[in-house]
């Protein structure tokens, strides 16, 4: 049965702003309902991201969307034109609720802006849904041209003070680029997103290499790598890429934000998985104790010294050594570690014969260990040993979208443990999660979740027990004030760069002295766009 302009019109002019705010909420929380009963958390092979169930709703519908925006623009049936496509887009999103505009349209590419969320505020609480925009946008036009690759650059979920997004209807033209990518085959139309299938992948590994050691041992907890931020998917990707390799890798973050999960993944990824990996804390060790509990000793070769001992470089033989907190190791350790890095070999704490090892070096540091090497308290030589191939672990507050997903996993997961049907946070207690920064990462965020679920007897948490933090110049807060400080900074001289290159990515890079891939990581996290330098 077909629909006049007239019709549509009536029928979108009946939503009310309360009916909009009841679909909103409906979604939202349709999600929550399949997060929670598409598996059992923890058990077996990983289910379906729930992502991907919305791009799947996305593409299913997009071919609904496209028919009612081409009859209220009076399109006919006939494959669209670049600029047809942008007004089609644009009008399907505003007759929902959005504020889109068409921003540029050019030769394989069109690029639209918004000021408003069809979803309204609730976006924030599923930052997710975006990924539904993506995979609308993207179905439409893989329908019409064959192909399309779509980069959602700033998204108001995320904080952004707008929307934007870039559809590349050329494959030429979006080489390079983030986002996902559509193609029609025949009559069906698929996705792809690369960071998330990186995700899923390092996850499947862990599940089915980490639960059995070499020897043959019992299973142990399963972890699981919760990555839907572009941020995190990029830092996911560098593990894939360096993993098989003998790199020594560097991982830095804050306390708390997964990097001892990261080293997990980089010796289940690595060759050397059926090898033990050993995780040493370096900043609780006794500084005298250092070289011992690293090295071994010899029996005899100090007060109390009564046998043999082994050390951790002989425990990791054919395996990895994670040294956290490695910027705690004093000095004169530092001068025997570079050693074993650039030799292989080693003596015992009174020992005089040379040993060799077979290991395969993961470091971590949550401080600077550059201002350390300027500082003098660390050796710049073993700096450069280390810092092969560094990897930044973000902070959940710059992993928005990972947030409702980790969420969700947690209190599945603390379900499982405590023999209870999973629960729920209440609108409110979302809110107070969302807007909270994170200072311990996803360490306090489990915690926190534990002792909600302790405290809470019915299914949903009403309450969180955070306070959102104040802004970055508040004097007790100092760190977060460093933290704003250096971003700012750093804005500031990506903006000078930008506006002295003219928008042109690479010569930033060049000008800056670092990879382009890089300068658009920095882009995206500051929300700056280059095109609008050009």
């Amino acid at each position: 049965m077909s629909m006049s302009q007239d019709s549509l019109t009536m029928r979108t002019s009946a939503t009310t702003p309360e009916a909009l705010t009841f679909l909103q909420t409906f979604i939202v929380e349709l999600m929550n309902v399949v997060e929670q009963q598409r598996g059992e958390y923890g058990r077996g092979t990983p289910a379906l991201s729930p992502v991907l169930n919305v791009e799947q709703v996305g593409l299913s519908a997009s071919e609904c969307l496209e028919l009612m925006a081409r009859r209220a623009l009076q399109r006919d049936d006939k494959p669209l034109t670049n600029a047809e496509y942008a007004d089609v887009i644009v009008t399907l999103k505003n007759r929902v609720g959005g504020a889109f505009a068409v921003a540029e349209v050019d030769e394989g590419m069109v690029r639209v802006v918004s000021t408003r969320c069809p979803f309204g505020e609730r976006v924030k609480d599923a930052p997710n849904l975006c990924e539904m925009t993506s995979s609308v946008f993207g179905g439409i036009a893989a329908r019409n041209f064959g192909y399309a690759k779509v980069e959602l650059s700033r998204r108001i979920a995320l904080g952004h003070s707008g929307c934007e997004a870039r559809i590349y209807l050329d494959p030429g033209r979006a080489n390079g680029e983030q986002g996902t990518t559509y193609h029609r085959e025949g009559d069906y139309l698929r996705s792809h997103a690369p960071g998330r299938t990186v995700a899923s992948r390092i996850d499947q590994s862990i599940r089915e290499r980490w639960c059995v050691s070499a020897a043959g041992a019992a299973k142990r907890a399963v972890p699981s790598i919760v990555a839907e931020s572009a941020a995190m998917r990029d830092a996911l990707h560098a593990v894939q890429v360096v993993a098989p390799t003998q790199a020594t890798v560097l991982l830095t973050g804050e306390t708390g934000c997964g990097k001892e999960l990261m080293a997990r993944a980089l010796h289940t990824l690595s060759e050397r998985w059926r090898g033990p990996l050993v995780t040493v804390n370096c900043g609780a060790i006794p500084e005298n104790l250092i070289e011992s509990a690293l090295f071994g000793h010899e029996k005899g070769a100090f007060t109390g010294a009564s046998e043999l001992h082994h050390g951790y470089f002989h425990r990791a033989q054919a395996g990895t050594l994670f040294l956290d907190e490695i910027d705690s190791i004093p000095l004169p350790a530092q001068a025997k570690l570079l050693r074993v890095l650039q030799e292989g070999e080693y003596e015992r704490v009174g020992g005089k014969r040379t040993l060799t090892t077979d290991v395969r070096i993961v470091a971590a540091s949550n401080r600077s260990i550059g201002d350390l090497v300027a500082s003098g308290a660390f050796r710049s030589d073993l700096f450069y040993r280390l810092n092969v191939v560094p990897i930044d672990i973000p902070p959940l507050r710059q992993r928005a979208a990972d947030l409702a997903p980790l969420v969700r996993h947690i209190l599945g997961r603390l379900a499982e443990r405590y023999g209870t049907a999973p629960k729920r946070l209440s609108t409110c207690a979302w809110e107070k999660a969302r807007r909270y920064h994170w200072p311990g990462n996803i360490r306090e965020l489990e915690n926190l979740l534990e002792r909600a679920v302790i405290f809470t007897p019915g299914a949903v948490i009403e309450h969180l027990d955070v306070e959102p933090a104040a802004g970055p110049d508040t004097a007790h807060d100092w760190r977060q004030a460093k933290r704003h400080a250096a971003a700012q900074a750093e804005i500031g001289t990506l903006t000078v760069a930008l506006r002295e290159c003219h928008g042109s990515v690479t010569d930033v890079a060049k000008a800056l002295g670092i990879t382009p891939r890089a300068v658009r990581m920095k882009l995206r996290a500051h929300g700056l766009n280059a095109t609008a330098f050009r």
